[in-house]
């Protein structure tokens, strides 16, 4: 039983497929079939003049309609008193007015079926609460109507490849398969006018303004299935919404880089930027590793985001972060060398064998290591052949190549010999230092796709990025690893929602260190065995019970930290430095607040030796829960060691996490000392960052110090404090939908476990193609499709490795009682189509496990869960061959219908 999902590529004709059949609501905006100027005017310098004039003087295909009640016609062309009296239906609306007039040509917009528009008015949100009382109105029209708008504020839009120009630029970009994207109307301006010098082209240009309606999520999206667009760029002041974006990004990043100058990494130009868009900025750091988890390459000035998408436009990305640097003068091998290493690449080790090669003909002279310097008087030959055995070296990530004009070098002729090593399977950066004299070098590399920069310097910098770049998505895609106690263990959620209940109850936002533990122990966090004590009496008999030497801590549901009121007292030997610690603490702390002291804790001294950690979350106002690890203990706020992360982790985004500390280093071992358990540590970090998505009253959460060592992890001490609001921010990334975790059987089978996939499946998404027959290939797919395929790494992570909020993907999956294995027996996709609140769906069951029930039971779950996830509707394409299919099909509440495919039929189901 088996349904096939067909691909919904955009037509590679724009200006007739995308008109014949609109597949996305954005199309209306960048591939429009008529354009209406709300404010058209012939006032010389006026923005409604500008926009018409650009409009007609770039012909798209389409009709443009002047609208001013005023005149009669303008430049020309018959002018409307209103958008009611154009005589057809407009699919986009560029709309030139003043802003307190923009909700009323909105709302006659949405009468006359406008389904688009560009707001290029100024004076919304940016000016403060008036402004955003307009845009309110704006939306809960444009809302009613099912209209999308790009603006306020902004320059408008360009679609090079159609010649579309709906903005007031001075002219119209060059065509291109770059998407640039800007918050900044006059960044757009200067871009422009700089691309036209440079000759570079591209597939669109956005000014988007503040974002009322479209924002980066919608527009990545939309660009990542455009065939035109190799790479996507983007000017961000602020991220608007981050879960669209993260969203969005993560699966267009694998195909097309997604490359972001985003401003605002000072106080001082987060500031700025918020005055200009109306919007507050959030922690840099927080952006950086939101960029991290999506794939997303950030660049810092305006030349690398250019550089970033042309390099990458032409050069394979590198595996790692070691360069070979070839060059004719050592200074500037010193000077790449410094660049490279400073900001965390490596020079590659030369191989003995390329080494030896060398040798036999490189001056006796030679640096005999990397830097490779051939010395001032390499001939284009010597260049060639050094890049020739060196390219292949096995310890190699990359290679950049540096010619200085000397008397015995000559740019022009090694740049040709050179040319026809662009394709080396991995990256080849050149820089041609000097003017004149190199300048024809530089344009034959450029011209056989050889990026190519006046100083090595640069172009290292890019080598890093592009390494950054790699790291980043294979973070991403890179299949985690399933512990061996995954299949047993659980959060008890139940208990966990209890500590936090009560404790709002109670009217606290502050768990006792107690309850805190507890809450960890909940998640599987080990922690140190903790007891209460409300006397001194009490306290002694706890440590007698555990044994001496013990620790007694501050109980009290008020004071956050500790050891800033002398709660903390260690290495207590006997009963009488547990009572005068005791004592010394509660008059500490009743000195400072009466009410706050409410007992101490008792717990044994750890003498392990190991390294103190810190492990925690907080809420960021974009992003919702964020995770931080690195150096623990009383100093961590000097030593300032730590990375963050989106949350929830798998082992290997765990892994990443780690290695961006400098403690990761002494964590593997180092000087003598054993490698704690990185693997152990590992699962603690994925668990604990289950426990911040699934538990959204927690504000604030501290494992401070997480003690660590070869013999294991232990919780020594634990601050939970929780929101104040009921209005929690959700996670940026959404957590595995347990919710959707449940049993199955049949016929007295064993139970099946139906639950979304993992990106942890991908072994078991092999064993199952492998098992399929070609006949449920075909009925699936339309066609056959071959195993290596099907089972290719790249496709995989397509399937396994899933944005819950934009797919859900059902596995039944059994395990063998008696070898604990498990087995994928069929797997029920339900994907959203893009700009649509409607999803598709395609099925394949196991040939073994056919005509069981199987299938219907994931076909009749897929229903389910679109319902809950609120879907208009859900269609699914199926073979007129099909008949079991159909059959099914029907019997679950879809319409069948003729598709324009040959062979096919579409099936609808309607959810509400």
């Amino acid at each position: 039983m088996q349904i096939n999902s067909r691909n919904q590529s955009t037509a590679s004709d724009p200006a007739h497929d995308i008109w014949k059949e609109q597949r996305h609501p954005l199309d209306r905006i960048f591939a429009p079939r008529s354009v209406a100027v709300i404010g058209a005017t012939e006032r010389e310098g006026s923005v409604g003049r500008t926009l018409l004039w650009n409009l007609i003087r770039n012909p798209f295909g389409g009709t443009v309609f002047p609208v001013n009640p005023q005149r009669r016609s303008v430049l020309g062309l018959k002018s409307y008193p209103d958008i009611a009296s154009v005589p057809e239906v407009v699919d986009l609306a560029v709309i030139a007015t003043p802003a307190a007039g923009v909700p009323q040509v909105i709302r006659e917009c949405i009468a006359a079926g406008v389904k688009g528009a560009i707001i290029v008015s100024a004076g919304f949100k940016e000016i403060g609460a008036a402004g955003e009382a307009l845009e309110q109105q704006v939306m809960a029209e444009a809302r009613r109507g099912g209209m999308r708008i790009i603006g306020p504020n902004c320059l408008g839009v360009m679609n090079p490849v159609l010649g579309l120009n709906a903005t007031f630029a001075g002219t119209i970009a060059r065509p291109g398969n770059v998407a640039f994207i800007s918050q900044s109307g006059a960044l757009c301006t200067s871009i422009l006018d700089w691309s036209l010098g440079e000759n570079v082209g591209f597939s669109a240009f956005v000014s988007i303004g503040s974002m009322l309606d479209v924002g980066w999520g919608d527009l990545i999206e939309y660009f990542g299935d455009d065939p035109h667009t190799h790479s996507i760029v983007l000017y961000m002041e602020s991220m608007g919404d981050a879960r669209s974006f993260l969203s969005a990004a993560r699966p267009v990043a694998i195909d097309k880089p997604i490359i972001i100058l985003k401003v605002g990494r000072t106080a001082a130009a987060a500031q700025a930027a918020a005055s200009h868009t109306g919007a507050l900025t959030g922690s840099d750091d927080v952006l950086n590793a939101a960029f991290r988890r999506c794939g997303a390459l950030r660049v810092h000035t305006i030349s690398d985001l250019f550089d970033m998408a042309e390099i990458l436009a032409k050069q394979p990305r590198p595996q790692g972060n070691r360069l070979s640097i070839v060059t004719n003068a050592g200074g500037p091998g010193a000077i790449a060398t410094d660049a490279l290493i400073s900001d965390g690449g490596a020079l590659a080790d030369l191989a003995p064998e390329t080494v030896q090669q060398l040798d036999e003909f490189l001056p006796p002279q030679w640096s005999h290591h990397n830097p490779i310097d051939i010395l001032g008087d390499a001939s284009s030959d010597r260049y060639a052949k050094t890049l020739e055995v060196v390219a292949p070296d096995p310890n190699s990530d990359g290679l950049l190549v540096i010619l200085t004009p000397q008397a015995m070098t000559n740019p022009t002729q090694t740049a040709e010999k050179l040319k026809s090593y662009s394709k080396l399977g991995k990256p080849l950066l050149a820089s041609w230092m000097g003017g004149v004299e190199v300048s024809a070098g530089t344009q034959i590399l450029n011209q056989a796709n050889i990026p190519t920069f006046p100083y090595p310097d640069t172009a290292v910098r890019l080598f890093n990025y592009m390494w950054r770049y790699t790291y980043n998505l294979r973070a991403i895609y890179e299949t985690p690893s399933l512990s061996a106690d995954s299949d047993l263990w659980s959060p008890d959620r139940s208990a966990a929602a209890n500590i936090l209940t009560s404790a709002r109850k109670s009217d606290r936002t502050l768990l006792t260190e107690y309850e805190s533990k507890q809450l960890l122990a909940a998640y599987g966090i080990p922690t140190i065995a903790t007891s209460i004590a409300t006397s001194d009496r009490e306290a002694v008999e706890i440590a007698d019970r555990l044994g001496y030497p013990v620790v007694l801590k501050l109980h009290s549901e008020t004071i956050t930290h500790k050891t800033d009121v002398g709660g903390v007292k260690l290495n207590l030997g006997d009963a009488n430095a547990v009572i005068s610690a005791f004592e010394a603490i509660a008059q500490r702390v009743r000195a400072i607040d009466p009410a706050a002291f409410l007992g101490v804790t008792v717990q044994p001294m750890v003498n392990l030796e190991g390294y103190e950690l810190i492990l925690g979350s907080s809420i960021d106002p974009q992003f919702g829960p964020v995770m931080l690890f690195g150096s623990g203990g009383q100093l961590v706020e000097v030593f300032q060691d730590r990375s963050l992360a989106l949350p929830p982790l798998n082992t290997t985004l765990a892994r990443r996490m780690m290695e961006q500390t400098r403690i990761y280093k002494a964590l593997q071992g180092v000087r003598g000392r054993s490698a704690i358990d990185l693997v152990q540590l590992e699962q603690l970090l994925v668990r604990f960052s289950q426990l911040i998505v699934e538990q959204p009253q927690i504000a604030e959460i501290d494992i401070n110090p997480l003690l660590v060592s070869p013999e294991g992890a232990i919780a020594l001490d634990a601050r939970v404090v929780l929101q104040t609001t009921e209005n929690a921010i959700s996670p940026a990334i959404r957590p595995y939908p347990t919710q959707y975790v449940q049993t199955w059987s049949t016929n007295g089978d064993r139970p099946i476990t139906i639950r979304p996939i993992r990106p942890e499946d991908e072994p078991l998404m092999v064993l199952f193609h492998e098992e399929l027959s070609e006949e449920s290939v075909y009925l699936r797919y339309a066609h056959m499709v071959k195993l290596k395929h099907r089972i290719a790494h790249e496709r995989l992570t397509r399937i396994c490795f899933i944005d819950y909020d934009r797919e859900m993907l059902l596995v039944a999956d059994r395990q063998d009682p008696e070898t604990s294995e498990h087995r994928i027996l069929g797997v029920a996709r339900l994907s959203k189509l893009h700009g649509t609140n409607e999803a598709e769906f395609a099925l394949i069951v196991s040939d073994s496990y056919q005509q069981r029930g199987l299938g219907t039971e994931l076909l009749r779950r897929l229903l389910q869960i679109g319902q809950e996830e609120k879907l208009q509707a859900i269609v699914g394409y199926i073979l007129n061959s099909n008949y079991q299919m159909q059959s099914l099909c029907k019997k679950l509440g879809f319409e069948l219908q003729p598709d324009r495919s040959e062979g096919m039929l579409k099936a609808v189901f309607v959810c509400y």
